[in-house]
């Protein structure tokens, strides 16, 4: 054939056209593959109550462009070009640096915070940040996004997983696909870290003081999230603040155990867990005596004995018995056998003077760096029941507790104390606690407990001292 006639036919015939087709129909396929992704990824994410509030921030009298009713005053310089894009501006910065007083005052971002704000305003965030006293401040205006091409995250945030305790970030109404950036900030967020949207509104004016608007906001945000959970939500001007808090290991892994059938805690408390008490996201007033204790509404008469176990108390075991069984715990402590689970055996002399109170050794609670055996001298070395391979709680656990038995757990919200709750649940020995209190004085226990409840624990928030 002639070479003439072939190269006539490559450009003018069917050949391209075929190519142009099936270049076309690649691409097409491409879109939909990630989308339905996008949508299988959405829809697999575990819906999420928002707890919302009407526009509680509280923006001061400096502000002059913003009303007592959170929303932004009709600006009439905005009619000359330099000096209405001067005072948005300034708006604009006021209220992201108002955004974070507030948030540092209901104890959502804190001084020591490894900070990250993305977006293309991140580096006026961040300045506000540091204004406000936080040191470790990282501001990135490039975005993530996802290339059809290379079929990954390209621009990606070039940080390790877990690397900071609070992202911010303006963009999310500004991304092509929003889902993959709040996967890329849950990513760089360390567990129990917070992350802070603020997302834009249609309306300038009606802003989103009205719940509608609050729920189209967050909503979205909500069904992205993979290993997070909303924690607030409310109206801020003309946007809506969306506040979440990634989950703990603990409660990752607490979430993929299915308790027995027949699990008796569970299923005796299943009537009462409506009368359990709010969660409070800080120690208001005495917390303690709002608490919904299980023996008010549960008849525990027939139970065989009364069991109080409380790990990591150590020395201060007698001002918790004190601040929980008087006046506030239905039943008197000195009614239940009561296990006080310690590495400080410095605490035992405390014990063995109270008939009532016995002292298990549990070498294993000791805080990383600290030698369990530093506070033993040589009279409690020989009466304390020391086990230098360890402690086998659920082995005791199973050899102390009895079907039938009415058990109270307290502990700490350490990893040390946490690991036990994981035993509880992976051994099914959390079937045999009616009731269980986190104290959580320097840990963020509210998603946890949430986890604990919807698995049909009677479990109580515990504010220590």
């Amino acid at each position: 054939m002639d070479m003439r006639v072939l190269k006539w036919q490559i450009v003018h015939g069917s050949l391209v056209k075929r190519l142009i087709v099936k270049g076309f129909l690649f691409v097409a396929v491409m879109i939909v593959v990630s989308f339905v992704q996008m949508a299988h990824m959405i829809k697999n994410s575990e819906p999420m109550v928002l707890n919302f509030g009407v526009c509680p921030l509280n923006f001061g009298d400096n502000d002059q462009y913003v009303s007592v009713t959170g929303l932004f005053k009709p600006v009439f310089g905005l009619g000359f070009p330099m000096f209405g894009a001067s005072l948005m501006r300034r708006d604009d910065e006021n209220l992201t640096k108002n955004v974070f007083k507030e948030m540092m005052g209901r104890g959502f971002l804190g001084l020591n915070c490894n900070a990250l704000c993305v977006g293309k305003k991140s580096s006026n965030a961040a300045l506000a940040l540091q204004e406000l006293g936080l040191l470790n401040v990282v501001g990135v205006d490039a975005h993530p996004y996802f290339s059809l091409i290379w079929r990954r995250f390209v621009y990606e945030l070039d940080h390790e997983n877990s690397s900071f305790d609070f992202v911010f970030s303006r963009d999310l109404d500004k991304v092509t696909v929003p889902a993959l950036m709040v996967l890329e900030i849950e990513r760089v967020l360390r567990p129990g870290g917070t992350g802070a949207l603020l997302v834009g509104s249609s309306s300038f004016y009606a802003g989103n003081l009205i719940k509608g608007n609050l729920i189209r906001s967050a909503t979205p945000v909500a069904s992205f999230l993979k290993s997070s959970d909303v924690v607030h939500v409310c109206g801020v001007g003309a946007y809506t603040l969306v506040i979440f808090k990634k989950r703990s290991e603990i409660v990752d892994s607490l979430e993929h155990y299915v308790l027995p059938a027949n699990c008796p805690s569970t299923a005796n408390n299943k009537p009462y867990l409506k009368y359990l008490e709010p969660l409070a996201e800080k120690k208001v007033g005495q917390f303690e005596t709002q608490i919904s204790y299980l023996p008010k509404f549960m008849n525990i008469s027939t139970r065989n004995k009364l069991v109080y176990i409380n790990v990591g108390a150590g020395e201060f075991i007698e001002t918790t018995l004190a601040r929980m069984f008087k006046p506030h715990y239905p039943i008197p402590h000195h009614l239940f056998n009561v296990f006080v689970i310690d590495h400080n055996t410095s605490a035992l002399s405390l014990y063995v003077k109270n008939p009532g109170i016995n002292f298990v050794y549990h070498p294993g609670l000791a805080v990383a760096g600290e030698d369990p055996l530093a506070y033993v001298d040589t009279d409690e070395f020989l009466s304390a029941p020391l086990d230098h391979e360890g402690f086998d709680f659920i082995r005791w656990f199973s050899e102390t507790v009895e079907d039938g038995d009415y058990v109270v757990l307290m502990m700490n919200a350490r990893a040390a104390e946490l690991n036990i709750l994981v035993e509880l649940f992976k051994t099914g020995s959390i079937c045999h606690i009616d009731e269980l209190f986190l104290r959580c004085s320097a840990a963020d226990c509210i998603s946890l407990i949430k986890t604990l409840r919807r698995s049909g624990v009677f479990a109580h928030q515990w504010w220590g001292d």
